[in-house]
C-alpha cells in the first residue's frame, strides 16, 4: 500500500508567495528574488511530505499564479495579442501579462479571461484556442521542478492537467471548429514532456482529468480513450495516475475503467458509493491500482478514521494491499496550510480546534490511515486513533452546534417568504419614481481600495493600539473622502467603500452566531489573492445589525443614493468551510434568514438600494447536470428569502462574476433581483449574449473594465463595450459599472478608471438622445 498526494498549497504557510508576487509587480524585488521565494516554498513542501510518509509526492503543483496558465505557457498556446509584448519582455513578465494584463513601455495588452475552477472558489486563466492552433514546448517548468526535487533526493510524481481536460477548460476564439479536435496537435507536446521526464528518472506521472466527473459527449469520451491508449503505447514503462475529483465518474465510468493506466484516483469524499460500483465491476483491469481519496481535500474537518478505514478495508479485501493507494480527495490547494499555526485560543477555541485538520494534518492523516490499514499500528490501541474517535464523537454531541430557535424558524418558512410584494414591472415603476436615476446610471460594485494604511488601522484596533472611537473616526474620515470623490466624479449611486471590512464573507461571519475563524487559515482564490474562509460549525443566526451603522453614516453625507452592501447566503456558504453534519441547503437557509433581517433593517434606516452579492451562485452548481435542479431550487430560494422582506420601491441589486451563465439564465431570472451586475470586460461582453438571447427582463450592469488588471482602460474602450452591450440589451435596462469590487486596486488607477467610466456613460446618454431626436 502506498500514500499518494495530489497537490499541496503553494502560497506558503505565511503567504510568502503572495507577498513576493506583489513586491515583484511593484518593482521592489527582482525576478530572481521572486523565483527564490517559489523555490523555498517548494523545498519546504516536498520535505514536509517526505518526512510525513508520503510515497507519491507531487511536483509541478506549485504555481506563481495559476496551474492552467502554467500549462498554457508550457504548451506555447500564447494568444497572438501578446506576440509583440513577448519580443520586448522576459517570459516571467509575459506570464503575468497574460494573467493580469499590462501597460508597459508604451504597450497595452489585456488579460486573458478568468473563471472558476469547477465548483470551487479558485479562479483559473482560460486558455484561448484558434482553428489552426499550434502547440510547442515553450516552457520547461514541469521538468525543471522535477529536477529541482531530485537534487534534494526526492523523486516526485510530476502533475499535469490531462490533455482533454486542458482543451475543455479553454474557449474557441473563432468559429468553425471544436477545441477537442485540437487533440492531435496537442498530444505531441505532451509526449515531448513525458519523454524528458522519463529521461530524468520519473516513474510516476499524474494526469488530472477532472472533466471525467462531468457529462461528457461521446466525442469527448473517445478523445480520452485515444489519448491514454497513445500515451500507453508510447510510454509503456511510465506509471500514469489518472486523477478525477469533485464527483463521481457517472456514465464515464466504463471509459475510465477501460483506460490502460497504472492507477485510477477516486474522490470518495464527494462520491463514496462509486467504490462499490468499481469493485463490483468486471471491467476493472486486473492490474489497475486504485487511489482512494478518503481525506477531504476541500474542507477542514478532521477525518473520521473509522469511516475511512472501512472504505480502505473494503478495497483491500477485493484487490489486495498492493493495489491500493491512500490519498486526499483532491489537491490540498483548497485547504489552509497548517493548523499548528493556530495558537490563539480566542480566535479558535480548543474545542472547535480539535475537530479540524489543515493540509499538513491531512498529510499526517493519510500516512496514519495507511499505517492502520496495513497493521503497522494497531488502530484501537493507538493514541492518535483514540484522539480521532473522541474528537469526532465530541463534535456530534457538542452544545455549541445546535440552536432550536434557528431550526424552528427554518421549519416555519412559508411560501410567501421568498416572494416580493409585486412583479418587477410594477416595482420598476415605483423605483423609477423614487430614485430618479439617469439613463445608463453609474455605480461601483461596493468596495474601494484598502490601502496599507487602512489595513494597519484594523491591525492596530485588533491589537488594542486603537480604541473603538479612534478606529471609527479614521474609518469615517476615509468613508467621507470616498463619498466626496464619487460625488465629484459624477457617479450616480454611491457606496461607502467598505473600509471596515476585512473580507466580504469573513466580515459577516464575524457577526453571525455559528461561525468561527482562523488566524492563518489562508487559501488561494486567484493569483496573489488569498482568502481566509470562516468556519461554519453550528446553527447560524444574526444577533444584531451588521452593516446599518456604516450605511446610515454614508447616506448622511450625501443627497445621492448610497447602496447598502451585503453578501448573499449562497456566497457566504460557498466561501466558508461548511459544517458537514447537515445538508448544505439547511445551512444556506439559516444564513438567508439572517441576511433577510439585515435587509429589512437597512430599509428601515432609509437605504433604498441594497446590493446582495451572489458571485458564487454559478460556482456552487453541481458538476453533474442531473443534480442541478435540486441545488438551484434551494439556492435561488435562499436568495429570494434574503431579498423579499422589503417594499416595491426598495431596489435590490445582486452581483455575479467570473462564471458562465448560459446554462442557468432562467434561474438567474428567477432570483428576481431588480438589477444584476456581472463581469463582462475580459470576455468583451461575450457573457452578455446569454442575457440578450433570453431577453432578460430586469436591469443589468455589464462590467466595463477589468478590476483584476492594473491597467487603466481608455474612455473609448469603455464606450466600445457599452455600445456592444446596448446593441443586445435595451439602453433603459443598462447600468454602467466596473466588473467587480475595487478593494485590491490602488487609488490612482481607480480614480482615473472611474472618471473615464462616468464619461463613457455620459457619451452613451448623448448618443441615445441623438438617436431619439432623429
Amino acid at each position: 500500500m502506498k500514500t499518494n498526494n495530489l497537490g499541496y498549497p503553494r502560497i506558503g504557510s505565511n503567504r510568502e508567495l503572495k507577498k513576493a508576487n506583489e513586491l515583484y509587480w511593484a518593482g521592489k524585488i527582482t525576478a530572481e528574488e521572486l523565483l527564490a521565494t517559489g523555490s523555498a516554498i517548494r523545498t519546504q513542501n516536498w520535505k514536509l511530505q517526505a518526512e510525513n510518509g508520503i510515497d507519491l509526492i507531487p511536483s509541478n503543483d506549485f504555481s506563481l499564479y495559476d496551474q492552467v496558465l502554467d500549462l498554457t505557457l508550457t504548451l506555447g498556446a500564447i494568444p497572438e495579442r501578446y506576440y509583440e509584448f513577448s519580443r520586448t519582455n522576459n517570459s516571467l513578465d509575459l506570464y503575468f501579462a497574460m494573467a493580469r494584463g499590462a501597460q508597459k513601455n508604451g504597450q497595452d495588452v489585456v488579460a486573458m479571461e478568468m473563471t472558476k475552477w469547477f465548483d470551487t472558489n479558485y479562479h483559473y486563466i482560460v486558455p484561448e484556442f484558434t482553428k489552426n492552433q499550434k502547440f510547442e514546448l515553450f516552457s520547461t517548468k514541469v521538468i525543471a521542478e522535477f529536477i529541482e526535487a531530485k537534487n534534494l533526493g526526492i523523486i516526485t510524481k510530476p502533475v499535469l492537467i490531462g490533455p482533454v481536460s486542458y482543451l475543455l477548460l479553454g474557449k474557441e476564439k473563432e468559429e468553425g471548429f471544436n477545441r477537442i479536435d485540437l487533440i492531435h496537435n496537442l498530444l505531441p507536446v505532451y509526449f515531448e514532456i513525458l519523454k524528458k521526464l522519463e529521461e530524468e528518472g520519473a516513474t510516476y506521472i499524474q494526469l488530472d482529468e477532472p472533466f471525467l466527473a462531468l457529462n461528457l459527449t461521446n466525442k469527448e469520451r473517445e478523445a480520452i480513450t485515444y489519448v491514454y491508449n497513445e500515451i500507453n503505447a508510447n510510454f509503456p514503462n511510465l506509471k500514469v495516475v489518472l486523477a478525477n475529483y469533485f464527483d463521481c465518474f457517472g456514465e464515464n465510468i466504463e471509459t475510465a475503467l477501460a483506460l490502460p493506466v497504472d492507477t485510477l484516483h477516486l474522490d470518495l469524499v464527494r462520491c463514496p458509493l462509486q467504490l462499490d460500483d468499481i469493485l463490483d465491476s468486471e471491467k476493472l483491469a486486473g492490474n489497475v491500482n486504485l487511489s482512494l481519496g478518503v481525506v477531504d481535500g476541500r474542507n477542514i474537518w478532521k477525518n473520521d478514521f473509522k469511516k475511512s478505514l472501512a472504505l480502505i478495508e473494503k478495497a483491500v479485501t477485493a484487490l489486495g494491499e498492493n493495489r491500493i493507494l491512500v490519498a486526499p480527495s483532491c489537491s490540498l490547494i483548497h485547504s489552509p496550510c497548517d493548523l499548528d499555526l493556530e495558537t490563539n485560543d480566542q480566535t479558535l477555541t480548543p474545542e472547535i480546534k480539535q475537530w479540524l485538520a489543515f493540509a499538513k494534518q491531512k498529510i499526517q492523516e493519510i500516512a496514519l490511515l495507511k499505517s492502520f490499514a496495513t497493521n503497522e499500528q494497531q488502530a484501537e490501541t493507538s493514541l492518535r486513533f483514540i484522539e480521532n474517535t473522541v474528537a469526532n464523537e465530541n463534535r456530534k454531541t457538542s452544545k455549541l452546534i445546535h440552536n432550536e430557535g434557528v431550526k424552528n424558524r427554518v421549519a416555519s418558512i412559508t411560501a410567501g417568504d421568498d416572494q416580493r410584494q409585486n412583479a418587477f414591472a410594477i416595482r420598476r415603476k415605483s423605483q423609477t419614481e423614487v430614485l430618479k436615476l439617469p439613463l445608463f446610471p453609474t455605480t461601483t460594485i461596493g468596495s474601494f481600495p484598502q490601502t496599507a494604511e487602512v489595513r494597519s488601522w484594523r491591525a492596530k484596533f485588533k491589537s488594542g493600539q486603537l480604541t473603538q472611537q479612534q478606529y471609527d473616526d479614521l474609518l469615517q474620515k476615509e468613508t467621507e473622502e470616498t463619498i466626496r470623490f464619487q460625488e465629484e466624479s459624477g457617479i450616480d449611486v454611491l457606496v461607502h467603500g467598505e473600509f471596515e471590512r476585512n473580507d466580504m464573507v469573513e466580515y459577516f461571519g464575524e457577526q453571525l452566531d455559528g461561525f468561527t475563524f482562523t488566524k492563518n487559515g489562508w487559501v488561494q482564490s486567484y493569483g496573489s489573492r488569498c482568502v481566509k474562509p470562516p468556519v461554519i460549525y453550528g446553527d447560524v443566526s444574526r444577533p444584531t445589525p451588521m452593516t446599518v451603522k456604516w450605511a446610515e453614516f454614508a447616506q448622511s453625507l450625501t443627497p445621492k443614493w448610497v447602496k447598502g452592501m451585503l453578501t448573499g447566503p449562497v456566497t457566504i456558504l460557498q466561501w466558508s468551510f461548511v459544517r458537514n453534519d447537515q445538508p448544505r441547503s439547511e445551512t444556506c437557509t439559516q444564513i438567508a434568514l439572517a441576511i433577510r433581517d439585515e435587509v429589512v433593517d437597512l430599509e428601515k434606516a432609509g437605504i433604498k438600494i441594497i446590493q446582495i452579492d451572489e458571485p458564487a451562485i454559478r460556482e456552487g452548481l453541481p458538476l453533474r447536470k442531473e443534480e442541478w435542479a435540486n441545488y438551484l431550487d434551494w439556492a435561488i430560494k435562499a436568495f429570494r428569502i434574503s431579498a423579499s422582506g422589503v417594499a416595491d420601491d426598495t431596489q435590490i441589486h445582486t452581483h455575479m462574476c467570473y462564471s458562465e451563465f448560459n446554462d442557468i439564465i432562467q434561474n438567474i431570472a428567477d432570483m428576481d433581483a431588480d438589477v444584476i451586475t456581472i463581469e463582462c470586460s475580459r470576455s468583451q461582453m461575450e457573457l452578455l449574449d446569454a442575457f440578450a438571447d433570453f431577453k432578460y427582463p430586469n436591469e443589468i450592469g455589464p462590467g466595463v473594465y477589468d478590476i483584476h488588471s492594473p491597467r487603466v482602460p481608455s474612455n473609448e474602450e469603455m464606450v466600445h463595450l457599452l455600445k456592444k452591450a446596448s446593441s443586445v440589451i435595451p439602453a433603459d435596462q443598462l447600468w454602467v459599472n466596473p466588473d467587480c469590487g475595487l478593494k485590491t486596486r490602488h487609488w490612482d488607477e481607480t480614480k482615473k478608471a472611474l472618471i473615464e467610466m462616468v464619461n463613457a456613460a455620459k457619451k452613451m446618454r448623448v448618443a441615445v438622445e441623438d438617436i431619439a431626436i432623429v
